[in-house]
């Protein structure tokens, strides 16, 4: 039987939220065009601040407080 969108929203809406973020970032996922380059920029700047936190050169701040820095 073939399933209706309905129907496998309405299951996926039942799942916990962790595996229902999974599959939502799966499915957010499957509808991307991978650029290769952005990628591999992506993957340096995160390597680039993780050695940045890692040497103390900087450091994180509480969500409460980046949030109100956001909002503000």
């Amino acid at each position: 039987m073939k399933q209706l969108p309905d129907d496998v929203l309405r299951a996926a809406l039942a799942l916990p939220p962790e595996p229902r973020a999974a599959l939502a970032g799966q499915i957010i996922a499957s509808l991307d065009e991978v650029d290769e380059d952005a990628e591999r920029a992506w993957s340096d700047e995160i390597a680039r601040r993780l050695a940045e936190l890692e040497r103390g050169a900087v450091t994180c701040i509480p969500w409460p407080e980046a949030r109100r820095r956001i909002v503000d």
